[in-house]
């Protein structure tokens, strides 16, 4: 089968086709289709499933390509679901929801933060849904930047009116009183994931304004006691680390018109040995409450690089062992 798909506007061809034609290459490989370029349009060779499926996502991307957004090569190889650099593959309504109602506009260059499998679509529309969302899972699941993306699109759309960032500062296996520096510089290594994900979310130059007034605040969690948060987006990151009395009490600091995330992977504490965690006492105490959701994500979310899967499981099955 063979079909010419039209582009209004040829300045787009060069968003849809990616450097040195890198996207075109992709779609090749993938779909099993020829693309080339002709004096009607982009002209398309190969079975009709696979002539049919590249029509649909060029006309996505020039959508994209209209209002500012470039899909990267890692999230095309990713939309399509291919084995490309061990990517895993995406059910259909995954696949679909990158382009409709799942994606995420953030302000830094009109970029677009789609979920990237099944658990973190879910995770997106319970961020959506409710007022409190638990997220738990291992590193690279995306527990951090996935809210930190809800909450900088909360605030550029005026949902609210500040973001606040918080996480436990434990020594693991230091001493605070030891490192170099005031008490921001000793802070700033536990903070850095965070500001992390900010940056790549927003310009610079407006990050250091809004955390000037306020509009962004960065702080351990020690500093919410006697708190109200109202009109905020707030994010506990880490909250594995958390006591059961700082979780008791940073549950109680949110306010009217906010939203809380917290997330934490159960296997990674820092806290001493035999110490009662907060995160697994806070999930058992109230998954029960209506309003209050639950997110599990697994090695099956996990999007950096493939090699972090298989070490993921590799300790899975090591410690399964032990405790059986």
């Amino acid at each position: 089968m063979q079909k010419i798909v039209t582009v209004e506007d040829p300045s787009y061809l060069s968003y849809i086709f990616g450097p040195n034609d890198a996207n075109l290459k992709i779609i090749e490989e993938e779909l099993a289709v020829s693309i080339m370029i002709n004096s009607g349009g982009i002209l398309l060779k190969g079975s009709k499933e696979g002539v049919d499926r590249t029509v649909y996502i060029i006309r996505k991307m020039t959508e994209l390509a209209k209002e500012g957004f470039i899909l990267s090569q890692q999230e095309l190889i990713r939309y399509l679901g291919t084995k490309i650099s061990g990517a895993q593959k995406s059910s259909p309504d995954v696949i679909d929801a990158k382009f409709e109602k799942l994606s995420v506009k953030v302000p830094l260059r009109k970029k677009l933060v789609f979920p990237k499998t099944q658990g973190q679509g879910e995770y997106i529309r319970a961020m959506r849904e409710y007022d409190i969302v638990f997220s738990t899972g291992p590193a690279g699941t995306g527990k951090t930047y996935l809210a930190m993306a809800m909450a900088v699109n909360a605030l550029t759309t005026n949902s609210v009116r500040r973001i606040i960032l918080t996480r436990p500062a434990i020594e693991a296996g230091e001493s605070l009183g030891f490192l170099p520096g005031d008490m921001r510089e000793k802070l700033g290594p536990y903070l850095r994931p965070l500001y992390d994900a900010l940056y790549d979310m927003m310009d610079a130059e407006v990050i250091e304004s809004h955390l000037e007034t306020g509009i962004i605040e960065i702080v351990p969690l020690a500093y919410m006691r006697g708190r109200t948060l109202n009109s905020a987006f707030v994010i506990l990151d880490e909250a594995q680390n958390c006591t059961c009395e700082q979780l008791r009490m940073f549950l109680t600091r949110l306010g009217f018109d906010s939203k809380t995330v917290i997330t934490g992977d159960v296997t990674q504490s820092d806290l001493p040995q035999g110490q009662p965690g907060g995160l697994l006492e806070a999930i058992n105490l109230l998954k029960g409450i209506k309003g209050i959701k639950f997110i599990n994500l697994d090695k099956k979310d996990v999007v950096r690089h493939p090699l972090i899967q298989k070490i993921i499981q590799v300790y899975e099955n090591f410690y399964n062992k032990k405790t059986n």
